[in-house]
């Protein structure tokens, strides 16, 4: 019997062997790098004939005083972003999952959902046209006898258009993900709770945000992970040396020491410290939400 079972399911099982394969190569291989940051690397020499230097790359960045602020903005940016989305996205579903007209639940879900596909390169160059010095927003500003703003040279706006061109694009996945938790919450609760005489306000508080409870807990513990990384296709699609104080985070500094500066044990360090972080958050995320909410991901 178990050797029938081998045979049915060994196609399926080749058929997942280009994805293992891509996985090893692409995900765990460039693992072996790590090494580098115990290393002065020395790109002639390689891996196996770089001098060995321990912790010294660690001491070192630790001692960086922009590195603080490196990490401040990456915190920052992404706790911003991590708040907002969840809490708007779940906003916008609650809404939209009054709206009884299906033609114009379709067009504001097509609307806000069509951002997500496009990539920071296109959203980034149309940004820029629109939040330029003479673009549309400061022309509508001038209409209205307000001065011209530098969204993209002020280092005290631009954090807030990352996270609002952020939400831009986001928060129309995170909408739809959280309509669909909603559909399933049982409907002959919300029947039962108008013949309770609960209006409106009453079943979204009682019934609708405990029944989407667990999807909030997770998307909010998945997204944990994502505190020391806030975004950097879209931060280098924005951002120039003028707001490099308000905008650098981990991910565009490691790439700048990296690959333009060539300190590649130092940027790998920083990679390294920023993964082990990660870590401990996602892991800590997933140990709360299983005490206090009895919600488990795997």
């Amino acid at each position: 019997m178990k050797r029938i079972n081998f045979h049915r399911q060994l196609p399926l099982h080749l058929m997942l062997l280009p994805a293992i394969v891509i996985t090893l190569i692409y995900c765990y291989g460039p693992m072996f790098g790590m090494v580098m940051a115990f290393q002065n690397f020395d790109p002639a020499a390689g891996f196996l004939r770089s001098s060995w230097v321990g912790l010294a790359n660690f001491k070192y960045l630790f001692a960086l005083t922009d590195l603080r602020q490196v990490i401040w903005n990456t915190v920052c940016i992404a706790v911003m972003k991590i708040l907002l989305e969840i809490g708007i996205s779940v906003l916008l579903a609650l809404l939209l999952n009054e709206v009884k007209n299906r033609f114009f639940k379709r067009i504001v879900q097509t609307i806000s959902y069509f951002p997500y596909f496009l990539s920071w390169i296109i959203l980034g160059a149309i940004l820029r046209e629109i939040l330029s010095y003479d673009g549309f927003i400061n022309k509508a500003l001038g209409y209205l006898g307000m001065h011209p703003l530098m969204f993209l040279g002020d280092n005290h706006i631009f954090q807030l258009v990352l996270v609002f061109s952020y939400l831009w694009q986001e928060v129309g996945f995170g909408m739809i993900v959280y309509l669909a938790a909603i559909t399933w919450v049982n409907p002959h609760l919300y029947e039962a709770a108008v013949m309770d005489g609960a209006g409106k306000w009453a079943q979204i508080f009682h019934i609708t945000l405990p029944g989407i409870c667990s999807m909030i807990v997770m998307m909010a513990t998945l997204s944990l992970a994502n505190v020391l990384d806030a975004g950097f296709n879209q931060i280098y699609a924005l951002y120039s040396p003028v707001v490099y104080k308000s905008g650098d985070i981990i991910d565009t500094w490691v790439y700048r020491m990296g690959i333009l500066n060539t300190q590649y044990s130092l940027a790998t360090a920083v990679d390294l410290f920023k993964s082990a972080v990660s870590c401990i958050l996602i892991s800590s995320a997933y140990f709360l939400s299983k005490k206090f909410s009895d919600y488990r991901i795997f």
